[in-house]
């Protein structure tokens, strides 16, 4: 293990977060640090003038001679009373610039909790569907929160350690200048212990890494066992899941029980090594160098001191150690989400006027699997409605997903209003889209928010208000709003719990309508629905039909019914278009097949 490139490595890591700012911290230290130091010293004239003999020049080394001389120059050297003014002056000011070094640290790690949090967030919105989809929801949690929450510890840790280096140099360099002899042997014996904390800095380090990696594993198991309580506690496969748990429990604190035993071993050594080193030292200084008394006693507090900052410099590495999983697991997290960002930027496309193409698309999700879409050809016309049908797995979901250019494809083209997939600005298609799914998407938070999300307050907003009821209205969800403890104003819990199935679908068909989308994407948005409801958001679905581009994957063909054109899809492929009656009509077709089998 390179420690001197361990800490170049980590410096750089934080200096990119932080920037030069973070040296500021290191310069307060060393102020700090020399502050003490120097007030310790100050000691040595305060014990030579209390003596009756005074002060013996001859006596004196050159770093007491020059003590003396700023002294003699202040006008104090021989004054009891000014030594002990200057002194608290000196600590006093210590003070001051610890606390502006400990009030800037706090500012700092904060701005780096702030920032870290903030970049994570932008950086996985940003990041491309097909890394998202190669991940769990477990780990993006887990970096965003515990993993961050490592980092700025970490960061905290690494700025003690540096600073204990300074005050280590500090006291063991005015001890240095006193007696030279005194404190090599003490520098010489605080480098001998911290090489051989080297081994214990790279256990500790290792076990970080590996409960950093624990960590991601158990909080994906725990995100989906949430997800997923109603159906695991209804049919009492807890037990299941509980012991894939507890092992992931037991590992991850096995983990922490032996970084804090390592921690414990630092902490418990550092007075008794200390104390041993000091008296072993100083019964050579007298009984072999025979030094005076005055300078050792002084440079023992020195000792003292720099030996328990020595200890302070290894517990300061040792935590760094312990938090370092995190501080790389957020670094290479970043520089792969960083990789894996869409590029959105490109031609900006005003609204949807001449309608979607695909031509000759093929798509993998991973090239050694095969294709899911073969030489796919279909047009959308603006302000037409179009319906993809087939069995599960015919890759309709993925034309869908490639419409909202979520998906590119791997080879073959999309334009939107003719212009090429890779040339479009994301931002400006994607704002003309409103896309309802099988599996809702709602929000914990009030029915006003999930429908408007969060564009105001619609107490104080009457026109948000109308825009908010007029969209519930479309989306036959005002009655059962209305009926609500609140009504709009009623929360709903987490994912919707509060709400029937058919309730939540409605609030989410409700929030896109109210964007008034020119691309409405239905993805099986009628299927957990009753046939009332159905039928209403029908209803509301043929009413946008000639001013809204409307793309419905169905099941349920009665759904399609209405649709301009429709498009037959197996295995990856269109085997089958036309109009709805066209296709019925079609000896032989497969769409006349699907429909006789569900008796339309």
């Amino acid at each position: 293990m390179n420690t001197f490139g361990d800490l170049l490595k980590y410096l750089k890591i934080y200096r990119r977060y932080l920037g030069r700012r973070m040296y500021l911290v290191f310069v307060l230290a060393s102020a700090t640090a020399l502050a003490s130091g120097f007030g310790i010293t100050l000691l040595l004239p305060l014990l030579k003038a209390s003596q009756s003999g005074g002060v013996d020049p001859e006596e004196t080394g050159t770093a007491e001679q020059l003590l003396n001389d700023l002294l003699s120059w202040m006008g104090i050297a021989d004054s009891m009373g000014g030594l002990l003014a200057f002194i608290a002056l000196v600590f006093v000011g210590k003070g001051l610039l610890a606390f502006a070094n400990g009030g800037y640290k706090s500012y700092l790690k904060s701005e780096l909790h702030r920032e870290l949090k903030t970049q994570m967030f932008d950086a996985y919105t940003g990041m491309d569907f097909r890394h998202y989809i190669s991940k769990s929801t477990g780990h993006f949690v887990n970096v965003i929160n515990a993993q961050v929450g490592r980092f700025f510890n970490s960061f905290a840790s690494f700025v003690k350690f540096l600073t204990q280096i300074l005050t280590t140099v500090s006291y063991l360099g005015f001890a240095l200048a006193l007696t030279w002899r005194f404190s090599l042997l003490a520098i010489g014996i605080g480098a001998v212990i911290l090489y051989l904390f080297r081994y214990l800095n790279s256990y500790v380090r290792t076990l970080s890494r590996k409960a950093s990696k624990e960590a991601s594993t158990l909080n994906n198991l725990l995100v989906q066992a949430l997800q997923s309580l109603k159906y695991i506690v209804s049919t009492n496969q807890t037990e299941h899941l509980r012991s894939r748990a507890k092992e992931s429990i037991w590992r991850l604190t096995g983990y922490t029980l032996r970084q804090g035993i390592a921690s414990s071993f630092t902490s418990s050594i550092r007075e008794p090594v200390s104390v041993l080193l000091i008296t072993g030292i100083i019964a050579l200084q007298v009984v072999v160098f025979q030094e005076p008394v005055a300078p050792i006693f002084v440079a023992l507090l020195l000792f003292h001191r720099g030996m328990q900052a020595v200890i302070a410099v290894q517990s300061g590495w040792q935590n760094t150690m312990n938090q370092i999983g995190g501080v790389e697991m957020v670094h290479e997290e970043f520089e792969t989400i960083l990789d894996r960002q869409e590029d959105r930027e490109g031609e900006t496309l005003g609204s949807l006027s001449e309608g979607i193409v695909f031509d000759e698309v093929r798509f993998a999700y991973n090239e050694e699997d095969g294709d899911v879409l073969h030489d796919v050809n279909i047009t959308v016309p603006a302000n037409h409605t179009v319906a993809l049908v087939g069995e599960s797995g015919a890759g309709k979901s993925t034309l869908v997903d490639m419409m909202s250019l979520l998906l590119p494809p791997r080879t073959g083209e999309i334009r939107i209003d003719g212009v090429p997939h890779d040339e479009v600005d994301l931002n400006s298609w994607r704002d003309q889209i409103g896309y309802v799914s099988q599996e809702t998407v709602v929000f914990d938070d009030t029915v006003a928010n999930n429908i408007s999300l969060w564009r105001g307050d619609i107490e104080e907003d009457p026109a948000l208000r109308e825009r908010v009821i007029h969209a519930a209205e479309q989306a036959h969800a005002h009655n059962f709003i209305r009926d609500l403890p609140n009504g709009y104003q009623t929360m709903v819990g987490d994912r919707g719990v509060r709400l029937s199935g058919g309730q939540r679908q409605r609030l989410f068909v409700a929030r896109e309508l109210f964007k008034q989308p020119n691309l409405l994407l239905l993805d099986e948005a009628t299927s957990d629905l009753d046939t009332a409801s159905e039928q209403h958001i029908q209803d509301s679905i043929d009413a946008l039909q000639g001013e809204v581009t409307v793309v419905i994957i169905a099941h349920r063909l009665s759904t399609v019914k209405n649709a301009d054109r429709v498009y037959v899809l197996d295995e990856g492929r269109v085997i089958e278009q036309g109009s709805y009656d066209e296709l019925r009509m079609r000896e032989n077709g497969e769409f006349r097949e699907m429909v006789e089998m569900q008796s339309l």
